[in-house]
């Protein structure tokens, strides 16, 4: 077999993302037929923006779903003859199979690395940035509310973090050496638990009525909380089912720790300018408590600058997790994690650019769709 040309190498890896033009234009027409009902994100559709930055988003979404049939090629497989080949190089040994992308320096298929990098990305940085949500929102919310003493504490803890370099503080944190010194198992105990204790509360504000509905509902958080807890903080899921592999805990810890802060500050203004809202003064003559004004007043009105703000932070991490990668301060060297991959590729780019070339035009994808989702929500939210 011969090389392939350039536009049958295009056409092919069009071919290749068919599952994934299909999924995004299923949710597009899904979507559009029912804006009104769909609420924020149905307003999105009324944004060109926002609807780039959305198709850019979905577009690796499902590329991490079906990754498995989008691939050629395992993330991992080296093929004999197969180093630093150009794009479009068939695989003698398969029939109808091309490094579509070429072969990087250990004869592994690029095309395919950067399809499977995508699920590294998509997995952490949401994950770690929801986590990072309920810390900030949970201590946030009382602090703006309350003021005082708490205030003070959580807000010079708060500044103390950010007063260290961010990229420095992120180095810091996922060094081996680190997690020899079991802090990143104490951050986990400490980080983790916070959403347990964000889900309770809601439970607890919300059903306060009806204390029976109230006392099934924080059984099962309580059951199913601790049951992740204990399997990704200590790795002690007896069932096997939860688990987190020690570097990526030093990731995932070190992005919730240092993100924590800025939502918090977030959250904290926010809450001390709603607080003062009409509303909000009626739920308190009303007799509410505290807690249920914070989660059912303040916070769905606070949600605008929250979601938007949540879009920019997956990018600023996707952002820190290809810089880890690069420096070699991520996931295990084999991995196709897009940073990795172009720390990889850039040491022979004279000879073959694509290795770096493709994750790095990946990752800058991901970044400008999340940029411009969070974009159009902006626009949206300034409309309301």
């Amino acid at each position: 077999m011969e090389n392939m040309a350039w536009y049958s190498i295009i056409a092919t890896i069009i071919w290749q993302f068919l599952p994934v033009w299909i999924g995004i234009a299923a949710v597009f027409a899904f979507s559009i037929m029912n804006m009104k009902k769909l609420g924020l994100y149905g307003k999105l559709f009324n944004s060109n923006v926002g609807m780039i930055g959305l198709g850019l988003v979905l577009f690796w979404v499902f590329t991490a779903l079906f990754a498995d049939v989008i691939a050629q090629f395992d993330a991992y497989s080296q093929v004999s003859g197969m180093k630093n080949k150009p794009p479009g190089t068939p695989v003698t040994d398969l029939e109808d199979a091309w490094y579509l992308l070429g072969g990087d320096r250990l004869a592994r298929d690029v095309f395919s690395r950067m399809i499977y990098g995508s699920q590294t990305v998509l997995i952490i940085a949401p994950a770690a940035t929801l986590f990072a949500f309920m810390v900030g929102i949970t201590l946030g919310l009382p602090a703006g509310y309350f003021i005082g003493k708490l205030d003070s504490i959580l807000s010079f803890i708060s500044n103390l973090v950010l007063a260290f370099p961010v990229i420095l503080l992120f180095y810091l944190l996922v060094t081996p050496e680190i997690r020899a010194t079991g802090i990143p198992v104490f951050l986990a105990a400490l980080l983790f638990i916070f959403p347990i204790v964000f889900i309770l509360i809601l439970f607890k504000t919300r059903f306060i009525a009806q204390p029976q509905k109230l006392k099934v509902y924080i059984a099962v958080t309580l059951v199913i909380g601790l049951w992740i807890y204990s399997g990704l903080a200590f790795n002690a899921d007896p069932l096997g089912v939860w688990s987190m592999d020690p570097n990526l805990l030093n990731i995932f810890v070190s992005v919730v720790f240092v993100n924590s802060p800025t939502v918090f500050r977030i959250v904290r203004g926010l809450t001390l300018d709603i607080k003062t809202r009409d509303y909000v003064a009626a739920a308190q003559t009303r007799g509410e408590t505290p807690w249920y004004i914070m989660l059912w007043e303040i916070l769905p009105n606070a949600r605008g600058p929250l979601i938007v703000d949540f879009c920019l932070r997956i990018g600023y991490t996707t952002i820190l997790l290809g810089t880890l990668g690069f420096f070699g301060l991520g996931m295990s060297p084999e991995s196709p994690d897009w940073g990795m991959t172009i720390n990889e590729g850039r040491k022979l780019i004279t000879i073959n650019p694509f290795p770096a070339i493709a994750p790095a035009l990946a990752l800058m994808s991901l970044v400008l769709g999340l940029n411009l989702l969070a974009d159009g929500l902006r626009e949206i939210s300034m409309r309301d």
